[in-house]
């Protein structure tokens, strides 16, 4: 027999129906188990996390069915409440299936220490920026001090408290320069300091 007449023929004829028919129906059931595997039309709404705290997001998200990954703290927001989220990945409002791991960021519970660096005889202008450049804030108020320079810096003052070279204060506090006079005849010491 040759190869026409075997194309031509009710065998290959039919194997080739079945073979069709068979394909069709694996397709169908491959795509019926990808839909249900996948949870093709399941669509859960991420609800808005900010500023809740971490026993509230659990609850939450828990009634969802979605998981929650804590991936770091930001600095510290004085505008959240502390240990409570700032952001949140995916964000409200998107859709997502359910066991969804939602990534947040949390608010720490207070600033974070930064070490004070040597200014004492830098001028007030130097020490403002360098100070405010890691974090600090400069009191509007200054102490001044019987100096023969005027304007530089003879001391920190933190809560009342004099601060020295590598003391560490949370960022974002308020510091107090001593600043000389310039009417002083000798250098300002700091042993005669009573703060």
């Amino acid at each position: 027999m040759s190869l026409i007449q075997f194309i031509k023929s009710k065998t290959f004829l039919k194997q080739l129906l079945f073979a069709v028919v068979g394909l069709v129906v694996f397709a169908f059931v491959v795509m019926k188990w990808l839909n249900i595997s996948t949870n093709h039309d399941q669509k859960i709404e991420v609800p808005s996390l900010e500023k809740m705290s971490l026993s509230e997001v659990e609850k939450t998200l828990e009634e969802l069915d979605l998981k929650l990954v804590v991936i770091d703290s930001a600095s510290y927001n004085p505008e959240y409440p502390k240990k409570s989220v700032i952001d949140q990945d995916p964000e409200a409002g998107d859709f997502v299936k359910e066991n969804r791991k939602i990534y947040l960021t949390l608010n720490p519970s207070g600033y974070r220490s930064i070490e004070v660096p040597n200014v004492l005889g830098k001028t007030k202008r130097q020490v403002t920026s360098q100070l405010r450049a890691i974090g600090f804030r400069i009191d509007s108020k200054y102490i001044y001090v019987s100096d023969i320079a005027k304007d530089v810096v003879r001391g920190l003052l933190f809560d009342g408290k004099t601060l020295k070279a590598g003391d560490e204060i949370p960022k974002n506090s308020v510091i107090t320069l001593k600043l000389g006079d310039g009417n002083g005849s000798g250098r300002y010491s700091q042993s005669s300091d009573k703060n």
